[in-house]
């Protein structure tokens, strides 16, 4: 099928990272505004069949090591095509660009990150000519109902910005439509496993109310993904019985994760952080991130270019919410979750939210409560964690309420659940690190140490004898 390719193209290299000094050039990422990725259904005499186009300066003539801007332009035609087929097709460009040999795709949508490798580039993958016939085989191959295909690819920053700017509407436009339905209303969800080559645990819920956490896979687009391939990546789950509808624990979501999991992940909670939270993969948006200092969560976008409040960037955080793990307190979600009304529900919605990057809080202002709105922090209020209780106070923030409910001057939390890394504790003359910690409490309080008080435990956790 890829003769005329010069790397190899298969499954076994999905999954594959290329790391910055093994890449020969970036596209998208980070370090790039304007980039998307679009699939779009046209007539058949709107589509060259088998055409593959390149504005810009292509793969060859870029330089080594360099961050460029990438827009991916797939339209399609044939009768049985409808539109809401649309963002499932368009997802698959990060499945089968994950197959070429040396070629990482990470993210979706208007925050795709390419790399292709040094060893692939000396091989001869020197043309985005050979992403393009990937592309168009592998589509052939799954879709067959696709009767014309072509392929366009944007490097030209003055000619990538007007079609980022379309994309971005046809986001808008299918994410709106999702939006008038609720979990309630639907006897299925479904259920999405096309990043399990990063996180072979992971196991992605899609409801009316819940996105997928890349964002790009609506309840709507998972139903007609379904209904065109049952026993592809992107299935049905029959909800089952509602465990807990403040949580969101069901049945069938549950007996999909055990499943799905090979049994590593057991029970699941679609609206809380905590508990049993959503697993996330890599191909997150963002992550909600508890703050236990001030009993709140913040929330850091991919693309944000800073630390985030409690010192991080979104990088650090990425590590603990990646993998298809059950962290307390990490969180991936979706621009299009936050929107919902059941966006973290069981952990106190917005009223819960105390810091984002001033532009997401922005973007989401018609969905941000006006009485808590000017109450979040951004970063362009506080930088610190004293700062940002400082302005919580302030500003009246509902949280603050909570500070008093968990114990007054010496409380800190009550009924939550704290996680940790390595957490080192000191008994008897050994040392004892647990990993991955889970300690639950109704109550904790922390209180200063008092030097030279016998009994009291000092900073490293011994005994002042």
């Amino acid at each position: 099928m890829f003769e005329d390719i010069p790397v190899e193209v298969g499954l076994v290299y999905e999954g594959e990272r290329v790391r910055k000094d093994d890449m020969q050039v970036e596209l998208g990422g980070p370090h790039i505004a304007e980039k998307f990725e679009l699939v779009q259904v046209k007539s058949g005499d709107e589509v060259n069949d088998g055409a593959i186009s390149i504005i810009g300066p292509d793969i060859s003539t870029m330089e080594e090591g360099k961050s460029y801007p990438i827009g991916i332009l797939v339209e399609i035609a044939g009768p049985r095509l409808e539109r809401d087929l649309e963002g499932v097709i368009e997802r698959r460009i990060h499945e089968y660009s994950n197959y070429i040999e040396g070629f990482m795709h990470l993210n979706q949508r208007y925050d795709v990150w390419m790399r292709l490798s040094k060893k692939s580039f000396r091989k001869g993958f020197n043309s985005l000519r050979y992403l393009g016939l990937v592309l168009i085989e592998l589509y052939r191959n799954d879709f067959p109902f696709i009767e014309k295909i072509q392929v366009t690819f944007i490097t030209d920053p003055e000619k990538v910005r007007p079609l980022y700017t379309k994309a971005m509407s046809i986001y808008e436009a299918r994410d709106e439509r999702a939006r008038g339905l609720t979990d309630e209303e639907v006897d299925t969800f479904y259920g999405c496993d096309l990043c399990q080559s990063f996180a072979p645990t992971h196991v992605c819920v899609i409801t009316p109310q819940r996105y997928a956490n890349c964002g790009a896979i609506s309840w709507f687009d998972g139903r007609a993904a379904a209904g065109i391939d049952p026993d592809g990546p992107i299935y049905a789950i029959a909800k089952g019985e509602c465990l807990d509808p403040v949580k969101g624990e069901y049945t069938g979501v549950n007996e999909n994760a055990k499943k799905k999991s090979m049994g590593e992940v057991n029970r699941i909670y679609l609206y809380s952080a905590f508990g049993y939270p959503h697993t996330s993969c890599g191909c997150f948006e963002g992550i909600a991130f508890f703050i236990p200092e001030v009993d709140g969560f913040g929330i850091v976008m991919r693309g944000f270019p800073d630390v985030t409040v409690n010192g991080l960037p979104f990088s650090t955080m990425a590590d603990s919410t990646a993998g298809g793990r059950q962290i307390d307190g990490f969180h991936g979600i979706s621009i299009e979750y936050m929107r919902s009304k059941k966006f973290l529900q069981a952990d106190g919605g917005y009223d819960r939210v105390v810091w984002m990057p001033r532009e997401t809080r922005e973007r989401l202002k018609p969905f941000i409560p006006g009485s808590v709105y000017d109450a979040i922090a951004t970063e362009s209020d506080v930088r610190t964690i004293p700062e940002l209780k400082k302005f919580l106070l302030e500003h009246g923030h509902p949280v603050v309420q909570r500070w008093a409910a968990g114990g007054g001057e010496e409380g800190v939390m009550a009924g939550e659940v704290f996680t940790a890394g390595e957490l080192p504790l000191n008994a008897g003359g050994f040392w004892i690190i647990l990993k991955n910690a889970r300690i639950t409490a109704d109550r904790v309080i922390v209180k200063p140490v008092r030097p030279g008080k016998i009994g009291e435990a000092d900073v490293h956790g011994t005994k002042r004898q």
